[in-house]
């Protein structure tokens, strides 16, 4: 017995279209809220470093590239709600992976087996491809 990944779809749905949007939506506005209080926590490091002229250029370096990298997750995030937005109804798109338990003996084909693929509408199944 192996374990082998069974990737599921999901077709789009209104209400599938407007969870994705929702949930990117609320995840926009938590990296707002993130970024926001770390420029407060940053302002407050550099006054307090503003004394000790030897780790402020490190200090400014540091705090430059965590803005960095949370204004860079910020970017994707929209342009994944952009994307989303966009989305056509009754596309299909990629909604994970689950795992599976088969018997494999000399011979089976494990490529195809490896390409099932299970298909939900509104969370039920509408095909198993493969």
């Amino acid at each position: 017995m192996v374990r082998i990944p069974l990737a599921l779809k999901a077709k789009v749905t209104e209400s599938l279209k407007a969870k994705i949007i929702g949930d990117l939506e609320n995840q926009i506005k938590n990296m707002e809220l993130d970024l926001q209080q770390f420029e407060v926590q940053a302002n407050k490091a550099m006054r307090q470093a503003a004394g000790d002229l030897s780790v402020l250029p490190a200090l400014r370096a540091q705090i430059e590239e965590e803005r960095g990298k949370r204004t860079e997750a910020k970017r994707a995030a929209s342009e994944q709600l952009e994307r989303a937005r966009n989305l056509a109804l009754g596309a299909e798109v990629g909604h994970g992976t689950l795992e599976r338990t088969v018997e494999i003996e000399v011979g089976t084909d494990l490529e195809s087996l490896m390409q099932q693929e299970i298909v939900l509408e509104d969370g039920k199944v509408i095909a198993v491809r493969g």
